[in-house]
């Protein structure tokens, strides 16, 4: 008997026998692992390494231009906006790198786009964290 049909002899995709979609808590739990796993990959990513670095090194600026509660979250809450489409852009380059091993048009302009989303938010980080500082140090 294949191992890609069922006991039954009906030809059935080895991939529905293996894979068990889960439910409830265990479904909780394991979208933390797959979350968990993104981040080990993502970290391999020297850029995601510069953001991270960016990171804390914004948060020390923050703390001492004394920025207030508010200005903390909305830097945090950017750069995790720019975390998650770093890891977006990794995933769409991963993908077109396997579909599309090839130097291609479309391949490359998918690549840049999604290059194009994280510069963007660089910017808007970077224009978010030039504000905060340059008020506190200069317009206070």
């Amino acid at each position: 008997m294949s191992d890609r049909t069922s006991k039954s002899g009906d030809a059935e995709p080895l991939a529905s026998q293996v894979i068990k979609k889960k439910t409830g808590i265990a479904h909780l739990f394991a979208a933390g692992q797959y979350s968990a796993q993104g981040f080990r990959r993502l970290i391999q990513e020297a850029a995601f390494r510069h953001e991270l670095l960016a990171f804390v090194g914004g948060l020390v600026v923050f703390g001492l231009v004394g920025a207030s509660l508010f200005e903390f979250l909305g830097f945090v809450v950017l750069m995790m906006l720019m975390f998650s489409v770093e890891a977006l852009n990794t995933a769409i380059e991963e993908l077109v790198d396997r579909i599309s091993p090839e130097i291609s048009t479309v391949g490359r302009n998918a690549k840049d786009l999604g290059s194009f989303a994280v510069f963007c938010l660089i910017m808007a980080n970077g224009a978010f964290a030039a504000y905060v500082v340059i008020s506190r140090l200069f317009l206070v």
